[in-house]
């Protein structure tokens, strides 16, 4: 399986232009293919449990909440049970996915910061930004991007 240097570089340029305090950024398409190129590549979902249940899961992604739902209450546990998802790879490839991007942003910034791995946050999230009448699903996001995902 290859490194997809391009991937990365275009990642990590996004990063030093942004000031990101980890790795890069990558769009849901570039985040696939790091996913099926290097085995050291782990998806962590930091979405709410009711947003795996009720909107959708990415087949085979570790489901690690960063805030719970109801109230977004932060999850004080999950750098520990981040570092015990992925304690057994050595040098880990951290891809975070949230709804949208934001959460996922603040668990890289985290991971990072616990020196867990190299982090990268999937831009757009899952369900991506909103269209002119509000909804989901339409612009941006894993599953715009037609990219694997279940429901429930």
């Amino acid at each position: 399986m290859s490194d997809s240097p391009e991937v990365l570089t275009t990642a990590r340029q996004r990063a030093t232009t942004a000031g990101l305090p980890y790795a890069g950024a990558l769009t849901p398409a570039e985040a696939w293919v790091l996913l099926q190129s290097d085995p050291r590549c782990r998806l962590v979902d930091v979405r709410s449990r009711a947003e795996w249940e009720f909107v959708g899961r990415v087949p085979g992604a570790l489901e690690i909440e960063w805030k719970s739902w109801p109230g977004m209450v932060p999850n004080a546990g999950f750098v520990d049970a981040l570092r015990e998802a992925v304690g057994g790879i050595e040098a880990p490839r951290l891809l975070f996915l949230c709804r949208s991007g934001a959460r996922s942003h603040d668990a890289a910034v985290a991971a990072s910061a616990a020196g867990l791995g190299e982090c990268f946050n999937v831009l757009e999230g899952f369900e991506g930004d909103r269209d002119a009448l509000q909804h989901r699903n339409t612009i941006g996001g894993w599953r715009s991007a037609g990219l694997p995902w279940t429901q429930g």
